[in-house]
């Protein structure tokens, strides 16, 4: 039997955790009140939405910037390298780490989603159990608008992932990928 307060670390280890632990139910309300505040921000306000992101974001680099509506479960698992920008309707669900690397650009409507449900046991999704898997994206690299980065996905430097695509699996640096799932068209 897991305790009360020992899911996040479960979650962090990538071990089955449930979502609804309410030390973790309260980190996703305090996410949730800056991102409230966040995207009612309006346009000129850089200094109050760098702030905001500023006390959201594990780590946001300098000349980085996201576009409201922006969306994520913790905020503190994300890392934004510096001269990086994420696009309007980004949603990033950092159930585990979500690493961004320098001069990424992530297109408008992209998500990056880092939980797992159980697909073997009804009974397990029902009783909130989940696990996660950590993200990772290359310097240089520009996901298209609407790009789907499943859990445990690593995408190497200077890639370009197309509009729409759904990445399942790693992809190397320097290559154009694109689809359902994205597969790789040709090198760069």
């Amino acid at each position: 039997m897991v305790g009360v307060g020992q899911h996040k670390d479960r979650m962090l280890a990538g071990e089955p955790y449930r979502d609804n632990d309410p030390e973790l139910v309260a980190e996703r309300l305090r996410c949730q009140e800056l991102l409230d505040r966040f995207n009612a921000t309006r346009a000129g306000q850089d200094i109050e939405r760098r702030t905001i992101l500023d006390a959201l974001l594990g780590e946001i680099g300098e000349g980085s910037w996201i576009m409201p509506r922006f969306q994520c479960d913790y905020g503190q698992l994300i890392r934004l390298g510096r001269n990086s920008f994420l696009n309007y309707d980004a949603i990033v669900m950092d159930c585990a780490p979500v690493t961004i690397g320098d001069d990424v650009s992530i297109g408008p409507r992209a998500q990056l989603l880092t939980a797992l449900h159980p697909i073997d046991d009804h009974a397990l999704r029902r009783d909130r159990w989940e696990t996660a898997a950590p993200i990772t994206i290359g310097d240089n690299v520009w996901l298209g608008g609407g790009v789907i980065v499943c859990a445990g996905v690593s995408i190497g430097a200077n890639t370009v992932v197309g509009a729409g695509s759904v990445v399942t699996r790693d992809l190397p640096e320097k290559v154009f990928a694109a689809g359902n799932p994205a597969r790789v068209i040709r090198p760069l």
